[in-house]
C-alpha cells in the first residue's frame, strides 16, 4: 500500500524501495509476491530502468504464469530495449491467456512494425542523444565543481549523422525514454545521470535514466544481469564475469573501469569526457575471443 501511494504520487524511487521492502519480508504468498514484483517493475519502468523492470516481470511471471500485468510489463520492457522478437513472444504468451487483451494486441502490432535490423537500432540509440541535455547552468557549474569534463557540442560530422538518424521514426516509444533523459540534481544535492551501456559483441544497449553519482557500477550490474539477457546465448554475461571500459576518442585509447568504483569516480578520471550529457561505458565478457579481437591493436590501460 505504501508503494502504491508513492506510485500514485509519481515518486517512483520511493515506490521501488517500498515494494522491495515488502519482498524482503518473504510473505510466502506467491500471488502477493507476484504483485509486488509487477508493481516494482512498473516503478522501474517509469524511472527508465528497463532491464531491472524486465527482471522483475520475469520473476513475477515465474511465480504466477497467468499474471497478465506482468506479461504486459515484460513486453513493454522488451519494446524499450529494442528486443522486438522477444516482445512479440511475450505478447503471444499473454494472448493465449486472453486473446482480446487490448494492450497486448497494440504492443504486438507495434513490435511487428518496429522489427528492424538491430545494427541500425544500435547506431540510432548511440547517436540520437543530442537534445539539450543539462537542466540549466547550475548543473554545469556542479559538473565543473566536481572536476567532470564535458563535451557540449558534437562535431559537424557527428551532428550531420545525428540529424539523419533522428529522422528515423521512434514512433511507439515513450517520450521519457532514453533519448530524452537529462542529468538532474536530486533533493540531497547529488547528480543523477543517464548512462548508456554498450555491448559491442552483440550490438545491444542498456540505458539507465537515473544513475546516482555515488552508486557503484557493480550494484547496477547485479540488478541488470540478475537474469541473463535473451541475446546472451552462451551465458557469459554474469555480473562478476564482465569488464567495463571507456574510450578516449582523442587518443584512441581504452581505459578499464573498476566495477567497484562509483560513477563519480569514473567521471573524474583525467581522460573521461562526458559527451552529449550521457556517460557511456562499453561492456565485455571477460577473456572472450571477441574482446581479444576488439582490443587488438589498441592501447589499453588496464586496472
Amino acid at each position: 500500500n505504501e508503494g502504491n501511494e508513492y506510485f500514485r504520487e509519481k515518486d517512483y524511487g520511493r515506490a521501488v524501495a517500498a515494494y522491495s521492502e515488502g519482498l524482503r519480508r518473504r510473505s510466502g504468498d506467491a500471488a502477493l509476491d507476484a504483485v509486488l514484483l509487477t508493481n516494482r517493475a512498473a516503478a522501474h519502468f517509469h524511472l527508465g530502468n528497463y532491464r531491472s523492470a524486465l527482471n522483475d516481470a520475469i520473476q513475477a511471471k515465474k511465480l504466477k504464469p497467468s499474471h497478465l500485468k506482468a506479461i504486459i510489463r515484460g513486453a513493454l520492457c522488451h519494446m524499450e530495449l529494442k528486443n522486438f522478437l522477444e516482445a512479440i513472444a511475450w505478447c503471444e504468451e499473454g494472448l493465449q491467456i486472453d486473446s482480446k487483451e487490448k494492450k497486448l494486441v497494440e504492443i504486438r502490432a507495434k513490435a511487428d512494425k518496429l522489427k528492424v535490423n538491430m545494427k541500425a537500432a544500435w547506431h540510432l540509440q548511440c547517436f540520437s542523444l543530442w537534445d539539450p541535455w543539462m537542466e540549466g547552468a547550475p548543473s554545469r557549474f556542479l559538473c565543473s565543481e566536481r572536476n567532470i569534463k564535458l563535451v557540449l557540442e558534437p562535431s559537424d560530422e557527428e551532428e550531420e549523422v545525428s540529424d539523419g538518424l533522428a529522422e528515423m521514426s521512434l514512433d511507439g516509444f515513450h517520450s521519457d525514454s532514453a533519448t530524452g533523459a537529462k542529468v538532474h540534481l536530486d533533493a540531497d544535492g547529488n547528480l543523477n545521470w543517464p548512462v548508456l551501456f554498450l555491448y559491442p559483441e552483440h550490438e545491444q544497449t542498456d540505458f539507465t535514466v537515473a544513475f546516482h553519482e555515488n552508486s557503484r557500477f557493480i550494484d547496477h550490474l547485479m540488478v541488470m544481469f540478475a537474469e541473463l539477457p535473451p541475446w546472451d546465448l552462451e551465458k557469459k554475461y554474469l555480473p562478476n564475469n564482465l569488464e567495463l571500459y571507456f574510450e578516449d576518442e582523442e587518443r584512441e585509447e581504452m581505459y578499464e573501469v573498476n566495477p567497484e568504483h562509483t560513477l563519480l569516480q569514473v567521471l573524474q578520471h583525467e581522460r573521461y569526457f562526458v559527451k552529449a550529457g550521457t556517460p557511456t561505458v562499453l561492456v565485455f565478457a571477460k577473456r572472450s575471443p571477441f574482446s581479444k579481437k576488439y582490443f587488438s591493436g589498441k592501447k589499453v590501460h588496464r586496472l
